[in-house]
């Protein structure tokens, strides 16, 4: 008998990142991680795949960030030091360099902060680094005796005349200052080569947002472009000439935020994505190309509805472009070459879709990515650059998940709210596709402006809720990416309205076709998600229980949250203006209506929704003594990351469900 999917064996399986080839392609770096459940800690390990086969190049210690030096003899990767090692940085990521003929990996850095990225300069003599500096204290040496005094001080406080003050789970109000440095292998010398920059790079993780130019002369980077106090925080694209310049701000012209900067191979163009409208941060990311000699900005793809998201360019005339489409990634080439002489005349053409490909590094005439699906977890694929011939390259899960039953999916489209073409991906619990009067379980994403793709969800894994017997609609409503940039700002100041009936008509197109039993219907959601199932608690008691997860409860308490530009766009109001436009689509406003017995559950360090939004809503079901159960994980986010934390969240979702839908 197959195993079923169940939590259990969501964590035994591998993590697969993103690969990185070498020059032609023939050899491969994979980055895999797996968990101690026991421990709750991860080992993230680096993987050479060549004509040997495919063997760990790294063991103890999580590894990350591989890169090949530019002569293909030495790969470059961070590590984290062993917990018992006592020196500068322990336990934080420093640069090892590991060479392929044989040897141990050689530590390189020393930084008292650890190193958050690194890359080759192009001569294969130096390598740059972000790392980070205390506030106050830009030098090495200050930073290394203010984190001797923070760490013996009694004194444990925060403070801030900033706007923006903390961002997801941590308080950037006094977070370090990260810059960019230099590293000279022959001489071991370290250079700061931002040394008096304060800007915030993006907090979500720096690789990838930032690029060396082809002579080595200048680093093209995101950061913040917006000054203290960070009444709108937008990014924005600089460029750093490395002969003692201080960074400049290209991306002036009128763009809300910019970033990921590549340089072209000739060395002639920085291109780079940006958004124009603002306060709506779903905004398509437009491929603009700046002219280094001139200065000019020339926007590529201003008609076309999509984002491009990830790129490379492929020579120096032509550019390949991975961006979302219709519920699914896929890749497409640009004309580079006619682009910038007709620019927004000539549109990307999709070569390749399906699942959901993630990572772009091109390398002896294919691209080498990763891909999922609904139905397989991230592993490493190839193709070529006209989007054929597509190879597995790695298959890490596949011993697992061969043993493991998996539901199969189907793609619906349905009328949904003013009778426009609304997408779901609709998967059925094993063996079971086809069969009539299942119980239905509706996950609906966060954002709102997300999307359900056509991929693997390592916290909200379709087929684990699938497993457990339900039929699991992934409904991609009004307010979705993928389907151009009007469908997603339909929903702006009405969170609560086409979504939700979009919910409701896939409801009944599912028990309409005789899928779905109409006595067994639940919702669950986080994020956005977790809205979306207060605001239905508060409309209908047609589902029999409800799961919200990190939701949003109350739109004028949200004010507390990490991040409250804008809020007038996207909500309809703000707590000292127009409260009933704020009010029109606020669970709380209509807790009066909630009857369906809702799990409530949510993180203590999650600063995007405050977990007080968490007690609101249990407090208000509690006070109407309404079926309830509130469950609060204290070293948590707005994700469960942890493994037992993860495990119990499970045990949480799938017994409220059987309770209630058997």
């Amino acid at each position: 008998m197959p195993n079923r999917m169940t939590p259990d064996l969501l964590w035994k399986l591998p993590r697969v990142g993103k690969p990185v080839p070498d020059a032609d392609g023939r050899r491969l770096i994979v980055p895999v991680t797996t968990w101690d459940v026991e421990a709750n800690k991860s080992t993230a390990r680096l993987w050479l795949k060549d004509t040997h086969g495919t063997r760990a190049l790294t063991g103890e210690g999580s590894a990350s960030n591989p890169q090949w030096s530019p002569d293909g003899e030495t790969l470059l990767f961070l590590r984290r030091a062993p917990a018992d090692d006592n020196a500068i940085g322990a336990e934080k990521s420093q640069i090892y360099r590991l060479p392929l003929s044989g040897g141990e990996p050689e530590k390189l850095t020393d930084m008292p902060l650890g190193v958050d990225d690194a890359l080759w300069f192009p001569d294969g003599k130096r390598i740059a680094f972000v790392s980070g500096l205390h506030q106050d204290h830009l030098t090495i040496d200050a930073t290394v005796e203010e984190s001797k005094r923070r760490a013996e001080s009694k004194v444990k406080v925060r403070a801030s005349s900033d706007r923006f003050y903390r961002f997801w789970d941590d308080w950037v109000c006094d977070a370090p200052w990260q810059h960019f440095w230099s590293l000279d292998l022959a001489t071991g010398e370290v250079t700061d080569l931002t040394p008096a920059m304060e800007r915030f790079l993006p907090l979500m993780g720096v690789g990838g947002s930032w690029h060396i130019s082809p002579d080595g002369d200048e680093i093209a980077f995101t950061a913040n472009r917006t000054e203290r106090p960070y009444h709108e925080m937008f990014m924005g694209v600089f460029r750093l000439k490395l002969e003692g310049s201080e960074p400049q701000h290209i991306t002036d012209w009128p763009c809300s935020s910019a970033g990921t900067p590549r340089f072209s191979p000739n060395g002639k163009w920085i291109v780079y994505t940006a958004q124009q409208e603002q306060g709506f941060y779903a905004d398509k990311q437009r491929v603009v190309a700046h002219d280094r000699d001139s200065g000019k900005h020339l926007v590529l793809t201003e008609p076309w509805d999509r984002s491009g998201s990830q790129y490379d360019f492929i020579d120096d005339k032509t550019l390949l472009i991975i961006a979302e489409d219709r519920g699914a990634n896929a890749v497409y080439t640009l004309d580079f070459e006619r682009a910038v002489n007709s620019p927004g005349e000539v549109e990307p053409q999709q070569v390749a879709r399906g699942g959901w490909y993630d990572g772009v590094k091109i390398a002896g005439g294919r691209l080498f990515t990763t891909k999922q699906g609904i139905a397989s977890p991230s592993e490493t694929v190839s193709l070529k650059l006209d989007g054929t011939d597509e190879r597995v390259e790695s298959e890490f899960t596949r011993p697992l998940l061969a043993e493991a039953e998996l539901g199969e999916f189907e793609e619906h489209y349905f009328k949904g709210a003013e009778g426009h073409d609304v997408q779901m991906w609709l998967l059925y619990p094993p063996g079971k596709k086809g069969e009539k009067n299942l119980p239905l379980l509706h996950l609906i994403h966060g954002g709102p402006h997300g999307v359900f793709g056509d991929q693997w969800h390592w916290r909200w894994c379709s087929q684990v809720f699938a497993n457990a017997g339900y039929l699991c609609a992934m409904v991609n409503f009004h307010g979705s990416t993928s389907w151009g940039n009007e469908f997603a700002k339909c929903i702006l100041t009405e969170w609560g309205k086409k979504p939700y009936e979009d919910i409701i008509a896939a409801t009944d197109y599912l028990i309409e076709k005789g899928l779905a039993d109409p006595d067994r219907t639940a919702c669950a959601g986080g994020s956005y998600g977790g809205y979306m199932t207060a605001w239905i608690a508060g409309q209908t008691d047609r589902f029999k229980c409800l799961v919200n997860h990190a939701g949003v409860s109350d739109l004028q308490a949200q004010f507390a949250r990490d991040v409250t530009p804008n809020r007038e766009k996207a909500l309809g109001g703000e707590p000292w203006g127009n409260q009933e436009g704020m009010d029109r689509y606020n669970p709380i406003r209509h807790s009066k209506g909630f009857k369906i017995p809702m799990l409530v559950l949510h993180g203590e360090k999650d600063y995007r929704v405050p977990y007080t939004q968490a007690l609101e809503t249990y407090n208000a079901y509690m006070a109407q003594q309404q079926e309830a159960r509130l469950v609060v994980y204290e070293d948590e986010n707005h994700w469960i990351l942890k493994p037992q934390s993860s495990l119990h969240w499970w045990g949480e979702v799938l017994g409220w469900l059987k309770r209630y839908l058997g």
